[in-house]
């Protein structure tokens, strides 16, 4: 009753283009739904995601849900996600990639879905990881667990570009640690990220991770960039 009357003087409106939604609809219109470019990259192992880290670093799995074009929805989406408390919308795209990714073999073996994680004072300013919904969905959805605390980020950035920042001098491998012990080794993770571009976060992750003796690692994030 409450949330109708609220719906009222507030209708909600789509994540991806601002239109009204109708009753039937959550989060993303019908339309901006339709039109989402989907990269369809489970089904294929060798992608253009995996082969992003060919020679970097050893993944098991590679793949993003959509496309990333700049002025396109899907920046729309990870815009508000990220920066309008819009995290509903990390639930939606995490329940919508699930279902392609459960039938996954290599991510069959996956122990922990692993977060890129924020620096605390990132934290403190955001207020939330937007990973942290789309994680915990793909948890629910996967039936694989889910920990934000073995993955730590040393170094605060606050408007640098991520690839700027990663190329500073202060070295990839110290940007991210981890905390673990020996209950952790020899686990695959699957670290999850929201727009994939250079990789070099995702690298540096890895490196971090890989300090655990027998580590495998997946990865899987929201988009892609894609020129």
């Amino acid at each position: 009753m409450f949330k109708s009357i609220v719906n009222l003087f507030f209708p909600p409106v789509c994540a991806g283009c601002h239109s009204f939604l109708v009753s039937n609809e959550n989060v993303i219109c019908t339309l901006c739904r339709h039109n989402l470019p989907l990269t369809n990259h489970h089904l294929n192992p060798e992608n253009e995601a995996f082969k992003k880290f060919y020679g970097r670093i050893p993944v098991e799995h590679s793949s993003a849900m959509l496309y990333f074009h700049k002025k396109g929805i899907v920046q729309e989406l990870i815009h508000n996600l990220k920066y309008k408390g819009q995290e509903e919308i990390g639930t939606v795209l995490g329940e919508w990639y699930a279902y392609e990714l459960k039938n996954i073999e290599t991510l069959q073996s996956v122990d922990e879905i692993i977060p890129v994680p924020l620096h605390k004072r990132k934290y403190r300013e955001r207020g939330y990881n937007q990973l942290t919904n789309f994680g915990k969905t793909l948890s629910k959805k996967l039936n694989i667990p889910y920990n934000s605390n073995v993955l730590v980020r040393n170094i605060y950035s606050k408007t640098q570009s991520r690839k700027s920042f990663l190329n500073r001098s202060e070295g990839i491998d110290t940007i991210f640690d981890v905390n673990f012990s020996e209950k952790d080794h020899g686990k695959h993770f699957l670290l999850i990220d929201d727009v994939l571009t250079t990789g070099s976060t995702l690298e540096a992750c890895s490196h971090a991770l890989l300090k655990i003796p027998g580590t495998k690692i997946s990865i899987v994030c929201m988009a892609m960039a894609h020129s």
